[in-house]
């Protein structure tokens, strides 16, 4: 059993690569905090799109997108909006395939969709994430209020116009012989035969050749023989792959997706045990009402997990994210709000490997 119990903060793809760990594994990962997400952009061409407002990453102190609008908040105290079917051109194209908005294999799911400016949209999925909100409400970490109808329907309408779109690009990629293998309806003994013939050059030609692949770095943590690198575009293979190895193809979570964590796409949010609208009383330096920090500070402070994977900046090239395991809260509150491009999320879980009781 491992001693690291470890909270992740990811988006639905990085969340579901997460769900797999913990499925077919002895996992570090304890707490899913899953963010809503309608899509990343590349950090390259997200640059380039900056140039052409006369514009570069550093000058930027935060970004939100919301209302059609990708808004930058610039340091010289200014605001500058893109429309955002103009931001489109720079989506990664493995989003294109995505149907999934709200992180529904998360323990508790948090995004700004529904609630009021200064509030988020919280969705309680898993026992455990009812105990830590109801813990972050006593403790007075959070307030809550219940959801509006409009808002609720507001947040369905928006989860159904994802999958509807993508499904399109989904039956499009297929139609020139590109299998979309996560959405493949399978039973669990076909997908534990399908991964037993399975490897690394599976992968590559079932999702990383055909723009399917989402960065998240599960395939680089699981090599137990340190195999797979990830650089800024794509996993690679150093040698050859064990021939009784099947660890990268059945944790990424553009694989074949086991019975207990598939949505068949007719519950557009998933399952779920409670929706609310959430404030901090904490922390404001976040995004979205500060959610993520601050209940990530109630799980540290309470020694509920011993580390949280988190997505910070890096320090020389603005805004470009990397991810990092803390216990430290200060780091926590440093890394609040969202990078809109993505990095190997599972990297840091490298140097845990082998660590148990």
């Amino acid at each position: 059993m491992n001693k690291h119990k470890i909270a992740i903060v990811g988006t639905p793809c990085e969340i579901m690569a997460a769900s797999k760990l913990q499925h077919y594994t002895d996992s570090p990962i304890d707490v899913k905090l899953g963010l809503f997400c309608m899509e990343n952009f590349s950090y390259k061409y997200f640059g380039n799109l900056l140039k052409e407002y006369d514009l570069k990453m550093d000058d930027i102190e935060k970004f939100q997108i919301t209302k059609g609008f990708v808004f930058l908040f610039l340091k010289t105290k200014k605001t500058v909006k893109i429309p955002l079917s103009e931001a489109k051109r720079i989506i990664r194209k493995n989003c294109n395939i995505c149907v999934e908005l709200t992180s529904e294999t998360s323990d508790i799911s948090i995004g700004s969709i529904g609630s009021d400016d200064g509030w988020s949209t919280l969705i309680i999925r898993s026992e455990k994430g009812e105990e830590i909100v109801n813990g972050a409400i006593k403790q007075k970490f959070i307030e809550v209020k219940d959801l509006t109808e409009p808002q609720f329907k507001l947040l369905n309408k928006l989860a159904e116009t994802k999958i509807t779109k993508n499904l399109e690009t989904i039956e499009e990629r297929e139609y020139f012989a590109r299998p979309v293998l996560y959405q493949r309806n399978k039973s669990d003994d076909s997908i534990i035969k399908e991964i037993s013939q399975s490897n690394f050059l599976d992968l590559k030609s079932n999702v990383i050749d055909v723009g399917a692949c989402v960065l998240c770095g599960a395939c680089e943590y699981i090599c137990k023989d340190d195999l797979i690198s990830i650089d800024d575009t794509k996993p690679r293979l150093k040698g050859t792959c064990p021939p009784d190895c099947h660890a990268c193809f059945t944790v990424c979570p553009r694989t074949f997706i086991p019975e207990n964590l598939r949505n068949d796409n007719s519950k557009v949010i998933g399952d779920f045990i409670k929706i609310l609208s959430v404030k901090s009383l904490k922390h404001t330096q976040g995004q979205d009402g500060s959610i993520v920090t601050t209940l990530l500070d109630y799980l540290l402070t309470n020694k509920i997990v011993t580390e949280a994977l988190i997505v910070d900046k890096d320090e020389y090239f603005a805004w470009k994210p990397y991810a990092k395991i803390t216990n430290d809260i200060d780091e926590v509150v440093k890394s609040g709000g969202t990078k809109y491009s993505v990095c190997p999320v599972f990297k840091p879980l490298r140097n845990l490997k082998g660590e148990v009781n």
